[in-house]
């Protein structure tokens, strides 16, 4: 059996570390990112936007290498002075094209703000009952506010989690609870100030590195496929070879011990000494009762207590109680194939042992499976057909 769990061992590690492997590689490569301005089809145009009636608030913006490049001064004549720079999609030809974002759960870009800043992000989609087309304040708008300093950051937004302003849904008198959104008509992704940009102060931001982040779980579904039948290939294969491997163990075993079978004549001719004829043969005729102890041979044979064990140390290599189990397990692992009839407990008793329990644990510790799995490995063994 030795070899065989040195075999399962090393197939378990190799198999252990190709599913680590496999998993870490599935389960990375399933998280997909598309940069923004390499999708197919993709085109944009940049449109401005500030609420400064008075001419006073500047707003630049430019793209440069996949980088937003947005430069402004708000002015301070407005209470709130407000300024922003859309990608508005369109095709390749340039007409308005929106974008279908439903499959996408993040979206992540770099941002690098001078000064400091919290600037709004956000991403005006074509409302089906509300929304005129060509008119920006009709689309419902999901957004969020992130903050961006000159050390920039890497940041991402679940697309799950934008909020709908509130002016919003009161200019369309909506219920305060129509919060929804879809992202299924993306017309712009929208880069903003907001209430803690500075008035009069010179400001730049960047956009860099626009991202769009999926599942494809086509990863996962082949890794756990995988898992699957690996797995289960390696279970099958185990106990297949685990019932072989116990089958071959338990022939050898039983070979082995046929010196010791209490059903054959002993032979006791070459134990010239009186003393190890008379305990052998005592042994070999009493093992099966249940109150044979050390006690019961020492009065019944005259020899003392120490050289019982010594006799049967020299000769069988066992303790007295060890050679009494050995003669009991090896009987009742005959009875186990040649009286299929009989149960556990009965196959137990009539070799001496009162506590099947015991017996088990006995029986288990000598042929590494339990009286129940020896029947049935034996009985495999003996339908096998001939090879």
């Amino acid at each position: 059996m030795r070899a065989f769990y040195t075999k399962a061992l090393l197939r378990l590690v190799l198999l252990l570390g190709a599913s680590i492997l496999l998993g870490y590689l599935c389960v990375a490569r399933s998280y997909h990112r598309e940069p923004l301005f390499g999708q197919e089809d993709f085109g944009w145009q940049l449109h401005n936007w500030h609420n400064s009636s008075d001419g006073t608030t500047r707003l630049d913006a430019k793209v440069e290498t996949g980088r937003l490049i947005m430069e402004f001064s708000l002015s301070g004549s407005n209470s709130f002075p407000n300024a922003s720079t859309a990608l508005f999609f369109t095709d390749r030809q340039g007409k308005p094209k929106m974008r279908d974002w439903t499959g996408f759960d993040k979206l992540s870009f770099e941002a690098r703000c001078f000064p400091a800043n919290t600037i709004r992000i956000a991403l005006p989609s074509f409302d089906d009952k509300l929304s005129k087309p060509g008119d920006m304040l009709t689309y419902r708008t999901p957004a969020a506010f992130v903050d961006c300093d000159p050390d920039g950051a890497r940041i991402e937004l679940d697309l799950a989690r934008l909020a709908v302003p509130q002016w919003w849904i009161d200019m369309h008198k909506l219920k305060p609870s129509d919060m929804g959104y879809s992202l299924a008509k993306v017309a712009q992704i929208e880069f903003g100030t907001s209430t803690r940009s500075q008035a009069g102060t010179p400001s730049r931001v960047e956009i860099a590195a626009i991202e769009l982040h999926d599942r494809e779980y086509g990863y996962l579904y082949f890794l756990g496929a995988f898992l699957a039948v690996a797995w289960g290939g390696f279970g099958f294969w185990f106990f297949r070879q685990y019932a072989a491997a116990l089958a071959s163990d338990l022939r050898a075993r039983m070979q082995k011990d046929l010196p010791l079978v209490a059903y054959q004549q002993l032979a006791i001719e070459p134990h010239r000494e009186k003393e190890k004829s008379a305990l052998l043969k005592l042994l070999a005729t009493r093992y099966a009762d249940s109150e044979l102890d050390l006690e019961t041979v020492v009065s019944q044979t005259g020899i003392n207590r120490n050289k019982v064990n010594e006799i049967l140390k020299a000769e069988m290599g066992y303790t007295f109680t060890g050679y009494l189990n050995k003669l009991r397990l090896t009987e009742a692992a005959r009875l186990l194939v040649e009286n299929g009839s009989a149960s556990i407990a009965e196959i137990a008793y009539s070799v001496g042992y009162k506590n099947s329990s015991y017996f088990n644990k006995l029986f288990k510790e000598e042929y590494q499976c339990t009286p129940k799995a020896f029947r049935e490995v034996c009985k495999k063994e003996a339908q096998a057909p001939a090879a």
